[in-house]
């Protein structure tokens, strides 16, 4: 049944958040995830695809707060295509861990040159693969700045994924990377760039008076850290993370969570119900 009210945070830290957020929405940045936040996670991350009522959702949002954010791994271009995400006025995407920066206008990609470690590791990484024994059903997405290795498609998963922790930490760290990992994947990429690093210059920039993020994987959790953080500092925030629908959520991320919702769909009732207490409207992107 869906819900019609807000929900309570958990917390009083969250609950402080979530009501700074509605006594000075202009003062607000709203930031969001993008795989398994906005979008269902899906075996193949090609064929992810946000949630089709997130868009409108963001669009109505973007108008009622100062700020709306997508932080994401994924390419900043990848996330607005697969998104839906060039029409929602305002919406900034921090793609790569905030390496790259779209916004909405100027419909434009801005980035730095990439780490000349991805490189070297994307040439070696197949043959560490094959000798490290990698299980059938294992692959590599080739992020531009960062490459990932996936085990979902794996007879044993978990097994697998377990099996290339140790051979891709020392790929990683002969060539200057790190290794992040998340939900059945390993993600080999530049030191010092992630989604709270992103997030926390993106606050700063906007002066931001409270922040709301949700997120659903373990890369969430610098992000997380990120508005405890802030919490210290003066400025309230509210987590939410995204539970997989028909699965466990995350309990790294569940534990400091002062609110867990369903899966994408959770999120976008969340935003849409945020909408609604603010006086706005919902309609389609424009």
């Amino acid at each position: 049944m869906a819900i019609t009210e807000l929900p309570e945070p958990v917390t009083a830290a969250g609950r402080e958040g979530l009501a700074a957020l509605l006594a000075d929405p202009g003062g607000a940045v709203a930031a969001f995830d993008f795989d398994g936040t906005l979008a269902p996670i899906v075996p193949d991350p090609a064929a992810a695809r946000a949630h089709p009522g997130a868009a409108p959702a963001l669009a109505a949002l973007a108008a009622a707060v100062g700020s709306v954010v997508v932080v994401t791994g994924r390419p900043a271009a990848l996330a607005v295509e697969y998104g839906g995400f060039a029409r929602v006025p305002g919406l900034v995407v921090l793609g790569q861990y905030g390496v790259e920066r779209w916004d909405a206008d100027s419909g434009e990609v801005r980035a730095p040159g990439p780490h000349p470690g991805v490189a070297a590791v994307r040439a070696l990484l197949p043959g560490r693969l094959a000798d490290a024994g990698a299980r059938p059903g294992t692959w590599v997405e080739d992020k531009g700045r960062a490459l990932a290795v996936h085990t979902r498609r794996a007879d044993t998963p978990e097994a697998a994924l377990e099996l290339l922790r140790q051979p891709l930490a020392a790929l990683a760290a002969e060539h200057g990377l790190m290794v992040e990992p998340g939900r059945l994947v390993l993600e080999l990429r530049p030191p010092g760039v992630d989604k709270g690093a992103a997030l926390s210059a993106f606050l700063r920039e906007r002066a931001a008076r409270s922040v709301l993020y949700a997120g659903d994987d373990l890369g969430d959790l610098a992000a997380f850290a990120a508005v405890e953080k802030g919490r210290s500092e003066g400025v309230p925030g509210l987590l939410v993370c995204s539970g997989a629908v028909g699965d466990a959520p995350v309990r790294e991320l569940a534990d400091r969570a002062d609110l867990v919702v369903p899966g994408p769909a959770g999120v976008v009732e969340l935003l849409e119900l945020l909408v609604r207490r603010l006086g706005g409207g919902l309609s389609p992107a424009r």
